[in-house]
């Protein structure tokens, strides 16, 4: 499972609409919290790939194994265990094919990347974790002026390794702080959903008493954006508790 090269026409520089575009069409199987919720898309997603095998329902399918694996089987034994590799093989294949649209590529290297992550994880192959964020810097160096998933990805892989990865750990505050900027400049960046998870995930980042009221004003941010507790609201309003003792 090495990094492969991508053709001279997937290379072209997406265009930033049409990238948005298919977001729309894939963003109800990204950023799946909720577990009964999941389930049933990933039943719902299956079942369209089987009635209409083309290139978007490939990617849903390979997007939505990719989160039943996190949420679902991650560093624990269920009958979820192996899809993690089914997302990677799935996203590896339209990867490289030269049929893949280029605005697609956003989606499928940054979900590539975080899928080998898992399939590191879950095989305790360290290996597979390095090649990862080879993949992820790939994506970033690519994409990340067109679409917020391959620093939203790498952040959210890099801050939740151990300790002792710290190198890799280093790089989420850039990637969280580097979405927030670019949504500063242009609103139509990241979503709401993305938003609330990323002013959360720097809150924690920064709850030291030199960054307290700029961590603060992050939580409110991740709290007003989620008023149906469907991305970060939950865990900002627990760290913010934490904060306030």
């Amino acid at each position: 499972m090495a990094m492969t090269n991508t053709t001279n026409a997937q290379n072209q520089h997406p265009d930033f609409l049409k990238v948005k575009m298919y977001e729309h069409t894939l963003e109800d199987v990204m950023e799946l919290i909720d577990h009964d919720e999941l389930k049933s898309k990933l039943r719902e997603v299956e079942q369209q790939y089987k009635l209409q095998p083309n290139v978007v329902n490939k990617v849903r399918l390979g997007i939505i194994y990719h989160e039943t694996s996190l949420n679902l089987s991650f560093l624990s034994k269920t009958e979820f265990k192996g899809y993690a590799k089914k997302s990677f093989d799935i996203l590896t294949e339209l990867h490289k094919s030269p049929n893949t649209p280029r605005e697609l590529l956003p989606f499928i290297a940054s979900y590539r990347a975080s899928a080998l992550s898992l399939v590191g994880a879950e095989t305790k192959k360290l290996k597979l974790l390095g090649e990862a964020f080879h993949l992820f810097s790939d994506a970033v160096h690519e994409f990340s002026a067109v679409s917020y998933l391959p620093e939203f990805l790498r952040g959210s892989v890099a801050e939740n390794l151990p300790w002792y990865f710290f190198s890799k750990r280093r790089v989420a505050k850039y990637d969280f702080q580097s979405i927030v900027d670019k949504q500063e400049r242009n609103s139509e960046y990241a979503n709401w959903k993305i938003m609330s998870f990323t002013y959360w995930a720097l809150a924690k980042q920064r709850q030291n008493r030199k960054y307290r009221v700029q961590s603060l004003a992050y939580l409110d941010k991740a709290i007003s954006l989620d008023p149906n507790y469907k991305a970060g609201r939950k865990k900002a309003e627990e760290l913010m508790t934490a904060m306030s003792r």
